[in-house]
């Protein structure tokens, strides 16, 4: 069978807080297909992601002192709860669309993620931006565009539902990467460290299952020499204590 490059534009929207970017705009990704390549023929199996990436984190980080909090932390940590929700809407959305374990298992532990984020908003008295579960609704109306435009790009193929969980996890690792260097309190970046530890799991996770099913994933922001890195390394369990990845480990 003839292989073919296929481009696929990302839909834009950015949004930006604490210097932090959430930008898909005029973003490409490569995959390669098989040209007798049907959705019927493209399966996705199930996939266990970083189960306990939530144990101890929560009861850890409440047992630290509360310490004075810069306004690029407060700002930081209202993106982050959204943020990581947008990921939990749309990973559900998805599972919906496609049936496909990987969806509902990352979902779950998106879940936890913006739970360990409101859990710090309400620690520091901060007006959680969370006003319902309801999937898709978010206060920042950028979130609320960007679940859209993913959602759609993620509804073409089963394919391109992949390539936009490992493009989600990806920004994120970015993210999470800019908001620990704008952060010193160590509750806030224990937290941070344990969601990129996370992120990194879940781009894993999707990257085998672009790979087994003949596609590509391109980072689009973090570097490429630390996607390859990160997919070249086992998953991670455990729980981080401290900014140097320090904790317990299974």
């Amino acid at each position: 069978m003839k292989n073919k490059q296929v481009l696929y534009p990302l839909l834009g929207i950015a949004v930006i807080a604490s210097g932090v970017a959430v930008f898909f705009a005029g973003v490409y990704f490569t995959k390669t297909v098989s040209q007798t390549t049907t959705e019927s023929d493209v399966v996705a199996d199930f996939e266990t992601v970083d189960s306990h990436d939530h144990l101890y984190v929560d009861e850890y980080f409440k047992s630290l002192p509360k310490e004075e909090l810069s306004q690029e932390e407060i700002d930081g940590l209202l993106l982050m709860r959204e943020e990581e929700k947008l990921a939990h809407d749309v990973y559900i959305t998805l599972y919906e669309k496609w049936g496909q374990n990987i969806f509902s298992n990352i979902s779950k532990s998106e879940q936890t993620h913006t739970d360990m984020v409101a859990s710090l908003l309400i620690k520091y008295d901060i007006e959680d931006p969370v006003k319902t579960n309801d999937v898709g609704v978010f206060q920042n109306t950028d979130f609320s565009k960007l679940y859209t435009e993913l959602v759609e790009q993620g509804e073409q193929s089963l394919i391109d539902a992949l390539t936009v969980g490992a493009t989600v996890e990806d920004l994120d690792i970015k993210d999470l990467q800019t908001l620990m260097e704008q952060s010193d309190n160590q509750d806030i970046v224990t937290v941070y460290q344990n969601l990129t530890k996370g992120s990194r799991n879940h781009l894993r996770a999707f990257t085998r299952m672009l790979n087994r099913n003949g596609a590509l994933y391109e980072a689009q922001y973090i570097t490429e020499s630390e996607y390859q890195e990160i997919i070249d390394t086992p998953s991670e369990n455990g729980v981080f204590y401290d900014a140097k990845g320090k904790g317990r480990n299974w």
